[in-house]
């Protein structure tokens, strides 16, 4: 067998030899977007002039294909009966199921009945045809993305503060900044092919990570700073009040394009950095040095990831790094903006058209001329678009607990493993009365769950598009064929549209190709505007392209440009123009820490080679080979020595939740008082506290109390 190792160093042709046809494609993990030559062969390759990644490729990139031939695939629509046992369904029966079941919970108990969670691991017409079917053709009220777990906080925060969700970076400016924020962000882990962009950068001069854990990336850092769990938000206030008080501000892009500075300047003013020293756990010089750093800077950019947006107060953290970037004039030129770096493949994608708390293409539900847009173009009747957005995630699952929702449809996610309190999810599902999963494999956490299973093509199997962390649109090709009766989901909606008695609706919908113009046009003279873009080929030729890119963009520019930022201009979405800096008091967390339950619980991304609830990295022998298979939780030595606990030992991580047994690994990167377990194993959201930031309701993940003891022999093994 070749081995990654021996495949990383061959040249990206390797994947272009055979009989076989090979095709460039976006990578269907991450929101990178690396280009890959692909071939049904099974092998996966990075492309050279991919201006993404130019020629490189992280390990899940490598085996991208691979983890399609998985053994467990769902090959066939299963219905379960009453004794739990599995049936094998014809497509015609499982889809006279799907409707006869759904119709008759939605006449007993009316349309807020039936909802749907949908994913950010669709492109993007799968994404659009799924919450367009549900809500204007099916009349489900109710439905959210996965994108809910990791990106609301970001979404809320950029619209808060620019009057539209739009991260203003191109991935240049991780080469052209001068002083680099990573805050959050393990982006060694998480994001290799953007780690490595920095780490080639000929203009940085300081690399500064703002981690509670000393991560991989933290290691080589030039300044790591350490601070207390959940004090983000108190330490960037802490360096505005210095970068105030010492004039180290832009004050003429703050009065030409900003509001309500001076009412941020009062409340930074509160905190005193003897105050915010004794919160973080930082020293007021180093404190004041983070700012001087900021200000000899001229291309400043902040880089965030999950440790801001998976917080009780994730919306205000992010502001308050925008508020600096803002109060600096670091946005809109190269090497700098606040930045967030988005988690899965389609994440942007779906935070535009999923259809669930926004409407199609970034518009509202509750703005009248937005819904007259979105009928005009999709020729749909005006009275069949709600008149206000879903519910959130956790609001669908209280609706459930409630007994409101009766039946749900889960579609390409996982949540009986990736939601928050995993066991309060199994307890909602079970009261269900009908569970639709829809997923490329049968044995996940969550299609064991379900009444019918709908088996999906995966990535390499369909077609469609995906919008990359830097706004960029590229192309997913399909080189082979899913495996027995499985097909895209494109193709599953299709079928329940026309078994529905809607297909009328969406007689424009009859291929992926044929959809994305049509979602193209949704978004003239929005902040997002697409209708440059008129093709597929025109996509491919380009190599991605970023939005906005409008028809007349499309005249005079090159699409393939290698990076555009937002606001060079200094106007922002709002209708004055202007950016906003929004701030709030900070708010304690939620679960606190007890004499019973002493250490505080953080999560992330164990390896670069896992990936979500590895659903699909699980079943690379190449991936699982570089992280360890089983739970691990990591402990500073000196409360592994409190614990009287040494490594390798067998040992109980519990909460008021649940428990799981790990393995001990001891270490320094932790800070005293936490734990860290990597969140790719099922167990470990026994443990996590059901916490939501008030304005995203986005989980807070990385924040909740546990103990930490031995193995005892009435634990079991």
């Amino acid at each position: 067998m070749t081995t990654l190792r021996q495949r990383t160093f061959q040249p990206a042709s390797r994947a272009c030899t055979g009989r076989q046809t090979t095709i460039h494609s976006v990578c269907g993990y991450c929101a990178t977007g690396c280009l890959l030559t692909v071939q049904g062969a099974g092998d996966a390759a990075p492309v050279p002039e991919g201006i993404v990644n130019t020629g490189a490729a992280c390990p899940k990139g490598w085996e991208a294909l691979t983890v399609l031939e998985a053994a467990d695939r769902g090959t066939h629509p299963l219905r379960r009966d009453e004794r739990g046992r599995w049936h094998v369904l014809s497509w015609a029966e499982a889809i006279h199921e799907f409707c006869k079941r759904l119709q008759s919970i939605g006449q007993r108990f009316g349309p807020a009945s039936v909802a749907f969670l949908g994913s950010g691991q669709l492109p993007t017409e799968e994404i659009a045809f799924l919450g367009s079917l549900a809500k204007f053709g099916m009349g489900i009220l109710h439905g959210d993305s996965n994108t809910r777990q990791c990106m609301a906080s970001a979404v809320t925060a950029y619209e808060q503060a620019f009057g539209f969700d739009a991260p203003p970076y191109c991935y240049d400016d991780l080469e052209l900044s001068d002083v680099l924020f990573l805050v959050g962000s393990n982006l060694s882990i998480a994001h290799p092919i953007l780690w490595s962009r920095i780490r080639k950068s000929r203009h940085l001069r300081r690399l500064i990570v703002v981690d509670p854990r000393r991560t991989e990336t933290a290691m080589v850092a030039d300044e790591h700073v350490a601070l207390v769990p959940k004090s983000d938000l108190e330490l960037f206030y802490g360096i505005a009040r210095v970068l105030l008080e010492r004039d180290w501000i832009d004050r003429g892009f703050i009065d030409a394009h900003t509001r309500d500075f001076d009412a941020f300047a009062r409340h930074v003013r509160t905190f005193s950095l003897e105050q915010v020293a004794a919160r973080t756990g930082i020293s007021p010089a180093r404190i004041e040095r983070l700012a001087e750093w900021i200000h000899t800077g001229e291309r400043v950019s902040f880089w965030w990831t999950m440790g801001v947006n998976q917080s009780h107060q994730g919306v205000r953290t992010a502001q308050a790094i925008i508020n600096l970037a803002l109060m600096t004039g670091n946005i809109g030129r190269p090497g700098t903006g606040p930045n967030s770096i988005t988690g899965q493949c389609n994440a942007m994608g779906s935070r535009l058209f999923s259809n669930t708390t926004s409407l199609l293409g970034g518009h509202k539900f509750t703005d009248h001329q937005h819904r007259e847009k979105v009928a005009r173009h999709l020729e749909i009747p005006l009275e069949s678009i709600p008149t206000q957005p879903s519910w959130p995630y956790h609001r669908i699952l209280e609706g459930i607990v409630r007994g409101e929702i009766k039946a749900l449809w889960i579609v390409g996610t996982n949540p009986a493993h990736s939601w928050i309190h995993q066991g309060f999810f199994r307890d909602v599902v079970d009261r269900l009365e009908f569970l639709v999963v829809q997923d490329m494999y049968s044995t996940t956490e969550t299609a064991r769950l379900a009444h019918l299973y709908l088996p999906a093509a995966g990535w390499g199997e369909k077609e469609g598009t995906v919008i990359n962390s830097e706004r960029r649109v590229g192309r997913v090709r399909r080189v082979r064929k899913p495996p027995g009766e499985a097909v895209a989901d494109f193709t599953v909606f299709r079928r329940i549209a026309e078994a529905w008695g809607c297909g009328r609706h969406f007689k424009h919908w009859t291929s992926p190709d044929a959809v994305f113009p049509l979602l193209a046009s949704l978004t003239e003279e929005r902040p997002c505007d697409l209708t440059g873009i008129q093709s597929y080929d025109q996509l491919e030729t380009a190599v991605g392209i970023q939005w906005p890119f409008p028809a007349s963009a499309a005249v005079r520019d090159h699409p393939s440009t290698t990076g555009r930022r937002l606001f060079e201009d200094g106007r922002f979405y709002h209708a004055d123009g202007r950016a906003r800096f929004v701030f709030d008091a900070p708010r304690e967390p939620l679960e606190i820490r007890t004499e019973r339950f002493p250490y505080r619980l953080l999560t992330g991304r164990g390896s670069a080679a896992q990936w979500h609830t590895q659903t699909r990295t699980a079943k690379s022998s190449v991936l699982r080979q570089m992280a360890p298979t089983s739970v691990y939780v990591e402990v500073h030595p000196e409360d592994a020595c409190r614990e009287a606990l040494r490594p390798g030992q067998t040992v109980i991580v519990e909460s008021a939740r649940g428990r799981l047994h790990a393995s001990l690994a001891v270490t320094p990167t932790v800070p005293r008082g936490s734990l860290f377990i990597p969140m790719h194993y099922p167990e470990t959201n026994r443990l996590t506290h059901a916490a939501f930031d008030p304005e995203s309701h986005q989980p807070s993940y990385k924040d909740c109390a546990v103990r930490l003891r031995p193995l005892e022999p009435w634990d079991g093994v």
